[in-house]
């Protein structure tokens, strides 16, 4: 499975999952671009590792919470490179705690990043892809956006959402060749998941049927294999990466 020559946008790209699928679609021949916003020393890591082993990565600066800076962010890009083949909608955070104590900031914020960033990037992207009649789209999701999680109710609505935003782009740009697909990943070794207590990791591997935490790599190649042409009928779906959590 090659990429060669496709350009692919992926936001939260600087570390974790993002990285992954950054340097994994690299490898496939993609040109990336490597969207950060807080962690430029991190996002230029990533490049250098991309372009020391031989592929070609650019960093780009975008709040993808932020409207004008996405319209201007999808306008440079298309610009510069003349097209958009691949966007991976990673950029996401959290801000956990119990549903009765959430401050509105806190429940806001996170809606505001993981639902209306994708939003707002495939409203944008979605323009240059109608103009070039072929485009696939990846939505990052969460299990905790199907089956829900005491501690993330802010979460787990933006993931929720994010899926119904993904099925109902799919039904609107499939007509113009246009694939939108979402992933639903576990509790994958991250920034995230690495601030957890060893007790913590180790209970939660026990109710995992595969028995262990995924890896970011894992999230890579199911990203790459939704790119692709091997997946050019699937659209619409949620794709579960998560070692049998959620069946």
């Amino acid at each position: 499975m090659m990429l060669t020559d496709k350009t692919a946008v992926i936001t939260g790209a600087s570390r974790g999952i993002g990285k992954a699928i950054a340097v994994h679609m690299a490898e496939l021949g993609v040109q990336v671009i490597i969207n950060y916003n807080g962690s430029e020393e991190k996002a230029k890591e990533v490049q250098k590792e991309i372009i020391e082993a031989g592929g070609k990565a650019f960093i780009y600066q975008c709040d993808v919470s932020d409207f004008k800076q996405c319209e201007s962010f999808v306008k440079e890009i298309t610009a510069k490179f003349g097209r958009i083949d691949i966007l991976v909608n990673n950029a996401g955070i959290t801000k956990d705690g119990l549903l009765m104590s959430m401050s509105e900031e806190a429940f806001d914020k996170v809606v505001q990043v993981n639902l209306k960033g994708t939003f707002h990037m495939i409203r944008f992207v979605s323009r240059q892809m109608l103009k070039q009649k072929s485009g696939r789209i990846i939505n990052m999701a969460s299990v905790v956006g199907v089956s829900g999680n005491a501690g993330q109710a802010n979460y787990a609505a933006s993931k929720a959402g994010v899926i119904g935003l993904t099925k109902s782009a799919a039904k609107e740009l499939a007509p113009r060749g246009i694939t939108v697909n979402a992933i639903a990943p576990g509790y994958i070794s991250t920034d995230m998941t690495g601030q957890l207590k060893e007790e913590v990791k180790e209970k939660i591997a026990a109710e995992i049927p595969l028995g262990i935490l995924g890896e970011p790599m894992h999230v890579a190649y199911a990203a790459a294999f939704l790119a692709s042409d091997e997946a050019a009928y699937i659209t619409g779906q949620v794709l579960h990466v998560d070692g049998g959590m959620d069946m």
